[in-house]
């Protein structure tokens, strides 16, 4: 169920930038995963894959840096680092 309204809010983010600069599709997103964050690279990617089918996300290549400093203010976080459109 977390990971199900963390792709969800995910999702948000990314269609809002979509519709704001007018793009047509993401080709590529990259997330920073905080060291407490408790999803693994592989595991983001395959629930971000279920959430894109069917949307302009669907396909694009995602980036996954592992953050290691457990202090970090954001080390429980999942944060849309960047986006590339397509036009």
């Amino acid at each position: 169920m977390h990971e199900q309204s963390l792709m969800a809010d995910m999702m948000r983010k990314i269609f809002s930038i979509v519709e704001a600069e007018n793009a047509t599709a993401v080709s590529s997103v990259t997330v920073r995963l905080g060291a407490l964050a408790h999803i693994s690279p592989d595991h983001f990617r395959e629930h971000f894959e279920q959430a894109a089918q069917g949307t302009c996300a669907e396909g694009a290549r995602v980036d996954v840096i592992e953050l290691e400093d457990r202090q970090d203010p954001q080390a429980q976080d999942i944060v849309l680092d960047s986006i590339e459109l397509v036009d």
